[in-house]
């Protein structure tokens, strides 16, 4: 059975992507249009974790209070864009563990190849989240959640903000285990990789290097 593919419409999410989506938009407006769209990305893929309760004394009395139970979690940044979906992520859980995975795409193959690979031991308990602002071909992400499952991972699942229809249906072929959260799907793919009509290089946009 093929994973869930979530995307969050809320209008303040439509909005905000509309105002990173703009040319005219500013490195830092585009980073913090990214962190508030990640808060709301993180609510919705977070939205089942298991609650368990603890005994608290309020101002008023005491109380049998809701508190997030069973296992950790652990965030992974696809390297270098997955940064701009990290720092919300831990705004709203503080103590998860936190990896890296290095990936440079080929511009001619458009196939990733690893340069760094830092994930916690404990991936192989813990709930993992893979972050990456963009899903296009699909490639960067199966290669990142296959290397994560070689490394012991088993309960996974992908937060982006953008997606492509051939990089949901790749990452879902490959993996159809993991449940995919976004913002939007686009309507495609063009001729050189980059989601139509998307929003250019994501990377290159939150950290100022694009070519002017």
């Amino acid at each position: 059975m093929t994973a869930s593919v979530k995307v969050v419409d809320h209008p303040l999410v439509q909005h905000k992507l509309t105002m990173m989506r703009r040319r005219e938009a500013s490195s830092a407006e585009f980073r913090k249009l990214l962190h508030e769209i990640g808060l709301f990305l993180g609510y919705e893929a977070l939205k089942d974790l298991p609650l368990g309760h603890v005994m608290i004394d309020t101002p008023v009395t005491a109380f049998n209070a809701p508190v997030i139970s069973g296992k950790r979690l652990t965030f992974i940044s696809i390297l270098r864009a997955g940064e701009g979906l990290l720092a919300p992520l831990l705004d709203l859980v503080p103590g998860a563990s936190v990896g890296h995975i290095g990936l440079k795409r080929d511009e001619v193959t458009l196939q990733p190849s690893q340069y760094l690979f830092k994930v916690p031991p404990h991936v192989t308990t813990n709930l993992v989240i893979v972050l990456d602002p963009m899903l296009a071909t699909g490639h960067s992400a199966i290669r990142a959640i296959a290397d994560l499952k070689e490394a012991g991972a088993r309960n996974i699942r992908f937060i982006c903000l953008l997606a492509a229809p051939e990089g949901v249906a790749a990452l879902q072929e490959a993996h159809p285990d993991v449940a995919i959260t976004t913002a939007a799907i686009d309507e495609k793919l063009n001729d050189i990789g980059y989601i139509v009509p998307g929003l250019g290089d994501a990377g290159d946009r939150l950290f100022g290097t694009e070519d002017h």
